[in-house]
């Protein structure tokens, strides 16, 4: 949500913001309403006024038995002037909150600006690509070869876009998790959660999901939404709380199940494990004071990669242009691992800084100096589980179609050094 003050004081470079996040022009519309908005409270706030001093004058003539129907009469008016100001206040609310619900957030000035990822500017690079004596196949063909991944037994049950995972596989997918939580609550500071994966509409709307993004989840009906990433349960935790400053800084991390409709993925990526209706991530949140947000954004981006470090996978880090960020963002970083088999990068993390944009549709605040102030919120795949999988299938195949376990996984693995056709 964006501050209307700033809006007010700044239109043009709030237009220019929004023209970069490829909206329209809208701040002449939104001060238009916000301006009828606050005359109607004006006049309202003054009648309101009028009324309770008739009321004070009708009980003084009550009081001493004198006729007072005038007057009353007159705050029977008022009442009719009341309510239909009030009226008049509650739609240009309602029409105010419409806009501002569905505008994106402000980029930060350091962010590249861009159209969509072909503008994304590379941040830094960590490792080198690995060489084969052979041609590296893609994931899918890995784990099929093998008989340890089958789509079609996942197609049977639910559709699409699923897929079962059997034997060492799976529990390389387990290990995989098991790893990133231990790494982030042992090594970089993270406490740990475990959150519900249904979550109301308010949990949703606070973290910018809704009420734009509707297509892209999930309903259990009853007001239930599964969560399309555990950033939703993590950040509502502060939803209408007001923290002490000593809370602060709020690191923490859950490992949950993602469910997502891509309702804008048609005919994408319809092989193969990388976009899925359900999937595992290790979702890192960082609830801050603004002075450190920034700072916070690449302490987050550091502890992200960091597994991949671990996992000694080569991988890129992007700063993202305008036309490319998430809809809650102020700056994003997204982490690229590179697959072997496909011959490219892909996504494997995004860490985004969202500055006071949620913590404002969430009330979150922390108390500074005797003041409440709206908090800073951060949120990071640390990493995507299924496509750290990805990674590891790549990255780890041998010719004869087996898979070498990364040596840091090995005690999660019971010492399973190869994964073989079972």
């Amino acid at each position: 949500m964006h501050n209307i003050n700033y809006i007010r004081e700044n239109p043009t470079e709030f237009d220019n913001a929004m023209k970069l996040r490829g909206e329209e022009a809208i701040s002449s519309k939104i001060l238009e309403i916000d301006k009828i908005k606050r005359e109607t409270q004006t006049v309202l706030q003054n009648i309101l006024s009028e009324r309770n001093n008739l009321s004070k004058e009708i009980g003084n003539l009550k009081s001493k038995n004198k006729d007072a129907k005038e007057l009353i009469a007159k705050v029977e008016e008022l009442k009719i002037k009341i309510n239909s100001l009030k009226e008049l206040e509650n739609i240009k609310e309602s029409e105010l909150n419409s806009i501002l619900t569905r505008l994106p957030n402000i980029p930060h000035k350091s962010v590249p600006n861009g159209k969509d990822e072909s503008d994304n500017q590379l941040y830094r690079e960590w490792g080198s690509k690995p060489k084969f004596s052979f041609n590296p196949k893609l994931h899918y063909e890995v784990g099929e070869n093998i008989g340890l991944i089958n789509f079609e037994n996942a197609t049977k049950l639910s559709g699409s876009r699923f897929v079962t995972l059997k034997n060492q596989i799976s529990r390389l997918e387990r290990s995989i998790a098991n790893f990133m939580l231990d790494k982030h609550t042992e090594e970089n500071g993270y406490i740990e959660y475990s959150v519900p994966f249904l979550v109301r509409k308010e949990s949703l709307y606070g973290t910018g999901q809704l009420p734009k993004f509707g297509d892209d989840l999930f309903t259990a009906g009853d007001d239930h939404w599964l969560i399309p990433t555990a950033e939703v349960p993590l950040t509502n935790m502060c939803r209408e709380e007001i923290l002490s400053q000593n809370q602060l800084p709020l690191r923490i991390t859950s490992y949950t199940p993602c469910f997502r409709s891509e309702a804008g993925a048609s005919g994408k990526d319809t092989r193969g494990m990388l976009r899925q209706h359900q999937f595992t991530k290790v979702e890192l949140v960082s609830i801050v004071e603004p002075k450190h947000s920034e700072d916070e954004l690449e302490r987050m981006l550091n502890c992200a990669e960091s597994i991949l470090k671990d996992l000694n996978i080569h991988y890129r880090v992007m700063t993202l242009c305008t036309g490319d960020m998430g809809f809650s963002a102020n700056k994003t970083y997204d982490i690229e691992v590179w697959l072997p088999g496909e011959g490219k990068y892909r996504e494997i993390s995004s860490c985004s800084n969202c500055r006071a944009f949620q913590a404002r549709r969430m009330n979150a605040r922390y108390k500074s100096d005797e003041q409440n102030k709206f908090v800073h919120t951060l949120n990071g795949s640390g990493l995507a589980v299924g496509r750290t999988l990805i990674a590891v299938l790549e990255n780890y195949q041998n010719e004869d179609g087996s898979i070498t376990v990364p040596e840091v996984l090995l005690p999660y693995m019971g010492n399973i050094k190869v994964i073989k056709k079972s």
